[in-house]
């Protein structure tokens, strides 16, 4: 009988043994995702740190260009804008380039090629950065994006635009050509969106008066240039910072 119980005894301790061997495998298992969640985090808060330092050094850059009135300049949450007075830089229902906006255009397109952001490949300082990036098969994506914008008014029917989101489009894909041939940089980096008349600056639909009206249209006739950098991952999924 003593035999029989130490015996129940035996296999009770052993169950017990390897329930106790699967607990503290699973938490172990469950640390060590937990430190491997933390870690990688980290490296996503080291690179949002890091990036924003060089989207900030090429703001200052840019701001250069807030002296001419045509040009306005403003750090986004994900990058830099650079807004382009729409009326200023083409005829009205055109999109061909105004000659006299050139200057500015030249401007920018200098600035562009010697902007922090667009020589971080090719400065010491960030090899670290880029170092970390590459070991995690991640790459560092730079994009100049332009999109364009129309005022409410509707297109002509005599006009070659069918509506105001060609238009808009039109532009924008004009000036990003002109800015990477002034920018001499590849054009990859640069893309186009034209939004017509549905995303403006200034909402009409408060506005009485019919001269703050024409300023307002004035106003979301434009062209936007962001500047943006993200972490692209091997698998493509894009984390933006």
């Amino acid at each position: 009988m003593q035999n029989q119980k130490i015996s129940q005894e035996l296999a009770r301790a052993k169950t017990t043994a390897w329930a106790l061997t699967f607990a503290d495998l699973t938490t172990l298992l469950l640390t060590f995702f937990v430190l491997l969640l933390v870690i990688l985090n980290e490296a996503e808060a080291l690179y949002d740190r890091l990036v924003n330092i060089i989207l900030d050094e090429t703001e200052k850059e840019l701001r250069t260009l807030q002296q001419n009135n045509l040009v306005e300049i403003e750090r986004v949450t994900k990058g830099i804008k650079i807004t382009l007075t729409g009326s200023k830089l083409f005829k009205s229902l055109s999109a061909d380039l105004n000659p006299e906006a050139d200057p500015i255009l030249v401007q920018i397109g200098g600035l562009i090629r010697t902007s922090t952001l667009m020589n971080i490949y090719k400065q010491k300082r960030w090899k670290p950065l880029l170092s970390r990036i590459s070991a995690g098969q991640d790459t560092l994506n730079i994009e100049i994006r332009a999109e364009g914008h129309t005022d409410d008014k509707p297109i002509p029917m005599n006009s070659k635009f069918r509506n105001n989101w060609e238009l808009s489009s039109a532009r924008a894909l004009n000036l990003v050509q002109r800015l990477s041939e002034l920018a001499e940089m590849d054009q990859h980096y640069f893309s186009a969106l034209g939004y017509g008349e549905f995303r403006p600056k200034i909402s009409l639909r408060n506005i009485k008066n019919r001269a703050e009206i024409e300023e307002a249209r004035a106003q979301n006739r434009r062209v936007e240039i962001y500047f943006d950098a993200f972490i692209r991952s091997k698998n493509e999924s894009i984390k933006n910072l």
